[in-house]
């Protein structure tokens, strides 16, 4: 576990309106007044306004962070009020970024607060980053993901990031030169290398419960303060994993050199699960083996070699997602559904009792499929626990029949 010293200077002082506001927690013993005047001195970037952006803003600026830059080019979309708690409905339609700035302001009033809407590209991303003590990564794109942290390595500036994604968060500290004793660690460390494109879903994709976005941020604006001040011991060199649906947190330790495969588990499995399948920045999980994925031209060898009425297409997104754009003929049971059913006491019975509900017949073979292939693989998993013969269709064969129907 790894203590530091604190990462900025003091202030000389604060205003009473901020020793007053900031009163209960200038009593902690390990905090103090000089820790407060830390904070005040303290400039930190955060990219992103959203689903970890906001709690990060919030809990950074009602905390005392005096110098606050966020970077964000989107608007507020509904779709983003259930998890990006710093916007609300009458937002809708407005830049992020400015928005945040208003909630930042209107609980620290006396915050420097920069914005950049613009993206984060390798043009700018080391010009906007300079500069700042401390980065807070709130994204959920790879690009954007890996360019903060290897600029922040380049830079030598201390990465605090977080990821979320169905009902699994990780949060850990990157620094890659940080005080002597303490070892270097970059997200590199952990994620060598960006997933191959189709392999993971975003929030969009596979789904997020919100309020874990609060657990996961608040985290990160404390793993920020604790930098800044130098308190306790901060997770550089540890990954802090939750599991939302057994409320369990766990430490992974992390080193140099040590890659994903070795460090974290993946989300949604525990670290003894048989066959468990590797990670991925966004904790997101690939088709292990044992699941197999078929490309277009094995779906037609594998359907032909049957009555054609014995291979069923079994599309396991959300219904409003199933109806926009599903394959002809195929079937809509939602991952969820088939989820739910396999929690029940006998789990075989019950998701074959879903199936055939649907109308389905346990002789046919089920061919499943989403959007990037990941919920298909958790079906095809349930599905052969249960005794059906399954297997995916990969993402690009899901393409191609979108394009010529006429082949399914």
């Amino acid at each position: 576990m790894t203590s530091l010293p604190p990462l900025v200077e003091p202030v000389p002082a604060l205003s009473a309106t901020e020793a007053a506001r900031t009163a209960r927690q200038t009593l902690l013993p390990e905090f103090g007044e000089i820790g407060q005047r830390r904070l005040a001195a303290a400039r930190v970037l955060v990219v992103g306004a959203g689903g970890l952006g906001a709690p990060v803003l919030q809990y950074l600026a009602a905390a005392g962070v005096g110098g606050l830059t966020i970077i964000d080019d989107d608007v507020v979309e509904a779709s983003n009020l259930h998890r990006q708690v710093i916007h609300a409905h009458e937002d809708l339609g407005s830049s992020k970024a400015q928005n945040a700035r208003r909630r930042v302001l209107g609980l620290n009033p006396g915050a420097q607060v920069r914005l950049h809407e613009e993206r984060l590209t390798d043009d700018n991303a080391a010009r906007i980053l300079t500069g700042h003590d401390l980065v807070l990564d709130g994204t959920d794109t790879f690009a954007t993901r890996y360019l903060v942290a290897d600029t922040c390595a380049e830079l030598a500036i201390p990465l605090v990031w977080g990821s979320v994604l169905r009902f699994d968060a990780q949060v850990s500290v990157f620094w890659s030169a940080p005080p002597s004793p303490a070892a270097p660690v970059t997200m590199r460390d952990l994620f060598p290398r960006p997933p191959a494109p189709g392999t993971v879903p975003s929030c969009a994709e596979a789904g997020v419960i919100g309020s874990l976005c609060g657990i996961a941020g608040s985290m990160m604006a404390t793993e920020a303060i604790k930098l800044i001040t130098g308190m306790g011991q901060v997770l550089l060199g540890r990954v802090a994993v939750i599991d939302a649906l057994t409320m369990r947190v766990h430490e992974v330790p992390l080193h140099t050199g040590r890659g994903a495969h070795e460090a974290v588990p993946a989300m949604g499995e525990t670290a003894s699960a048989p066959g468990a399948a590797v990670g991925d920045p966004l904790g997101a999980v690939r088709p292990p083996d044992g699941v197999t994925t078929l490309d277009l031209g094995a779906f037609q060898q594998r359907r032909d070699r049957t009555d054609k009425a014995a291979t069923v297409l079994l599309d396991v997104r959300e219904p409003d997602e199933a109806a926009h754009d599903a394959l002809p003929g195929a079937v809509n049971v939602p991952i969820s559904a088939l989820l739910q059913a396999a929690r029940g006491a006998d789990e075989t019975q019950a998701v074959t009792d879903l199936l055939r509900r649907a109308g389905l017949d346990d002789e046919q073979d089920v061919v499943t499929y989403c959007s990037a292939g990941v919920r298909a693989a958790r079906a095809t998993r349930l599905l052969t626990r249960a005794g059906w013969t399954s297997a995916v269709l990969a993402p690009g064969a899901v393409d191609h029949l979108r394009q010529e129907p006429e082949l399914v």
